[in-house]
């Protein structure tokens, strides 16, 4: 006798590393209200290794993802997989227009998704359930929750962040650290998000009576690396690492930190997604909508910002971020300890 076959439900997160951890709450909040349910879940390939830990999830799905292009030849033979699943309902938590394709193509019968003001002709057409989106004051958690409102389901009592690390890399992540208990990742992808090199200086030469050894990394782009290969050369007095690759190793060694101290930046969200203290320093953002929530975490929110959010660099007089001082990030860095 064949045994009941279960109803099953994919969760969508097609953007960014660091949305797919904010989804985390949501989608636990699912599992919760739906526990006799198969809950899967859709993201870019290159973020699969961040929920690969995740043992309530019954299975994550990669998707090949080209910034800027639909490839709809590579894309396909993952759709037809997707379409055989027969899920009975997708919940798309991007509310962009990929995501809103992906929603029509896997043809689940219930498809729940944002109504955007923006996007291609016909959107919203994309799902059988519209969700008006909360006002972006709200913390990016909770904005991600409220697109699960038709299935009603209650509002999480835990909005912590939740992804683990291989255990198996924990050796390697050790020897990557050397010895540092503080990671201080001072890069990021939009240079508008960097706080001043010469901040990061002053911080690391004060913070050094606190006994706790801190490091110095950043993320692998060309540009990234640069800086990073500049701040070397300053002599800083901490260790300057190399940027930890790929991303299975970067959760590991992130999950051996102490405390890791960052901009507004997918690594800041992946920390506190493995329940490392973070302390984060915001610009061009709001911390109100995106910095970790929980006691254990800690931010600073910079001077006011005249950059558009569509350019990546800052070209103001006074930038927003230069506006933390030292002597700031001091202090809260040692309230954390």
């Amino acid at each position: 006798m064949n045994a009941v076959q279960r109803p099953k439900l994919l969760a969508i997160q097609f953007k960014y590393l660091g949305d797919v951890v904010v989804a985390t709450p949501a989608l636990r909040a699912l599992r919760r209200a739906l526990p006799e349910w198969e809950l899967h879940a859709l993201v870019p390939e290159e973020a699969v290794p961040l929920l690969a830990g995740t043992r309530w999830l019954d299975r994550i799905w990669g998707f090949p993802r080209r910034r800027g292009r639909a490839a709809l030849g590579a894309s396909w033979p993952m759709i037809r997989r997707l379409r055989r699943e027969r899920f009975a309902v997708s919940v798309d938590f991007a509310g962009n227009d990929r995501g809103a394709m992906l929603s029509l193509l896997i043809g689940a019968r219930r498809r729940i998704g944002v109504v955007a003001p923006s996007g291609f002709y016909l959107r919203s057409r994309c799902y059988t359930d519209r969700v008006e989106a909360f006002d972006l004051t709200r913390h990016e958690s909770i904005r991600t929750w409220a697109v699960t409102a038709p299935l009603r389901v209650p509002f999480p009592e835990d909005m912590r962040l939740e992804i683990a690390a291989d255990a198996e890399l924990a050796g390697a992540a050790r020897a990557a650290l050397g010895g540092a208990q503080v990671l201080c990742y001072v890069t990021a992808s939009q240079p508008k998000r960097e706080w001043p090199i010469e901040h990061w200086l002053a911080f690391a030469k004060r913070a050094a009576n606190l006994g706790r050894a801190i490091a110095f990394t950043g993320g692998s782009s060309e540009r990234e690396k640069e800086l990073l290969q500049a701040l070397a050369g300053r002599k800083p007095g901490v260790a300057v690492l190399p940027p930890p690759e790929p991303l299975e190793l970067l959760l590991a060694v992130l999950a051996q930190a102490k405390v890791v101290v960052t901009g507004d930046t997918g690594p800041m969200h992946f920390a506190a997604g493995l329940g490392v203290p973070t302390l984060s320093l915001f610009g061009p953002t709001s911390a109100q909508r995106w910095a970790p929530v929980g006691a254990a975490h800690r931010w600073i929110q910079g001077g006011l910002c005249p950059c558009s959010g569509h350019s990546a660099v800052c070209y103001a007089a006074h930038r927003c971020m230069a506006a933390i001082t030292p002597e700031q990030v001091y202090e809260e860095y040692s309230r954390l300890l």
